[in-house]
């Protein structure tokens, strides 16, 4: 990461100086200094910011969009420093490293981190590059977290093994003999790591007391508070009085945030629109050959507030697709379920079966972006008539406007249980930020370009 990142600043910093002075060394006004001892020193000192704030600690990289904002933060504050410094010495500092290798360079960091990060999550999936974790808990509190972990391999977490404790048979607190059989497991599995995967057995003081028991040179605790679907952001830790307590931030949806995310919204979905109008024009073309019907289909989805809206994509059923749906549910078992898939859909035409594959079909729906009813990312606009089957939790999902892309969509589509893409859809209300959409629509182009067999 070290060596990708220096790499991407130093072009960015000495490139800038090409483009913006020219290919020859020039002095900076009222400076002993050269423009290319400047582009020196602003490489290494955009290089310990980068270390400084933490951009590349192993609890940091590989997951998570925390990694992101650090690596955002440090450069925005450096180049602010180096603006604070050039005024107060009153340096002739080329404007062409704030307009130019500012955002070229950001951009191209995540850009340097989003490659590793690939890299590393393939690797990762393979247990390879991860912490080896011993699962202490319950039965149900270890199968639990493990089947979460696995879920999310890119995580850096690998269960090697569990260790069950039964309150029937473990004793009132840790024993001595509790900490010799964990080492053991731990040298058996050669696991560098603990996960106590809930508190249901395991008060405070045995906590403490497995802490103590391991290497503390290269051994690790992980504790897995029982808080589920909270991101890192909302959560914040403060010891008080010896007790580590932890803040978790309510859901705040204020006026600035709407502001941002729908002036995202708009932008967005405009450059989209004028840049994929020859690719609009091909599809339309494509549809209206694949058989009778309108080019675009509308159906009534559940937007924001539980306001019904129609939904625009372009059709990729035969005309009058919808009057079979429950007949073809019925004859598959799924009449009266959530999530009304059928499967190996006998109504949907060759070039339509194309057009969801790489998700062509949902293109008409930038239009509903630009007109306010949907949102570049959300949660997944679903039918009334899967509302229905809403619980209370459930209703959260439409305090936002519903997206064209989300968490559910990037995390497995049709391959997905109702009750995984309701919780995925909750996650992101709650956590909602502007980084965070970003990553979703960077994984969602991945998604597209290479579909894979959940794409139907």
């Amino acid at each position: 990461m070290a060596v990708a990142d220096i790499v991407v600043v130093a072009t960015v910093t000495f490139g800038t100086q090409v483009l913006w002075l020219g290919p020859h060394p020039v002095a900076v006004a009222s400076s002993p200094f050269s423009y290319t001892t400047v582009s020196a020193g602003l490489t290494l000192a955009w290089m310990t910011a980068l270390t400084l704030w933490g951009t590349r600690h192993a609890r940091v990289i590989g997951y998570g969009v925390t990694e992101y904002r650090l690596v955002l933060g440090a450069s925005v504050q450096l180049f602010g420093l180096v603006a604070i410094v050039a005024y107060l010495t009153g340096a002739d500092l080329s404007r062409g490293y704030f307009l130019l290798g500012l955002p070229i360079g950001c951009v191209a960091l995540i850009v340097g981190r989003l490659v590793c990060r690939s890299w590393l999550a393939r690797v990762r999936r393979h247990g390879s590059m991860s912490a080896r974790v011993v699962l202490v808990g319950s039965a149900e509190e270890n199968a639990r977290v493990a089947t979460e972990l696995a879920r999310q391999s890119t995580a850096g977490l690998h269960v090697v093994g569990v260790h069950t404790l039964d309150r029937a048979s473990f004793g009132s607190t840790w024993s001595e003999e509790d900490a010799r059989q964990l080492r053991d497991r731990l040298g058996e599995l050669q696991a560098d790591s603990v996960l106590v995967s809930g508190g249901a057995v395991l008060d405070a003081h045995d906590i403490r007391r497995i802490g103590w028991s391991l290497d503390p040179s290269r051994q690790h605790l992980i504790v897995a508070v029982n808080l589920t679907d909270v991101a890192g952001p909302r959560l914040h830790t403060r010891p008080v009085a010896g007790l580590p307590l932890v803040h978790i931030e309510t859901p705040q949806y204020s006026a600035t945030q709407r502001v941002l995310k729908r002036a995202f919204d708009i932008v967005g979905s405009g450059i989209l629109v004028l840049i994929l109008s020859p690719v609009f024009a091909a599809l339309a073309l494509f549809v209206r050959a694949s058989g009778p019907g309108p080019i675009l289909y509308r159906q009534e989805r559940v937007g924001q507030g539980g306001a019904p809206f129609g939904m625009l994509k372009f059709r990729s059923m035969v005309d009058g697709a919808d009057s079979r749906l429950q007949e073809l549910l019925s004859a598959q078992g799924r009449d009266g379920t959530p999530l009304f898939k059928v499967d190996n859909d006998p109504r949907i035409t060759p070039v339509g079966r194309w057009l969801r594959k790489f998700s062509l079909d949902e293109l008409p729906q930038l239009f509903n972006v630009l007109g306010g009813q949907m949102s570049l990312v959300g949660p997944r606009p679903q039918r009334a008539a899967e509302v229905e089957f809403y619980d209370d939790d459930a209703h959260r999902r439409l305090i936002v406007r519903p997206g064209m892309s989300g968490l559910w969509q990037v995390s497995g589509r049709s391959a997905l249980a109702w009750d995984d893409a309701i919780r995925l859809d909750l996650f992101y209300v709650e956590n909602w930020s502007l980084v965070g959409d970003v990553i979703i629509l960077i994984r969602t182009f991945k998604a597209v370009l290479a579909p894979g067999a959940t794409a139907h």
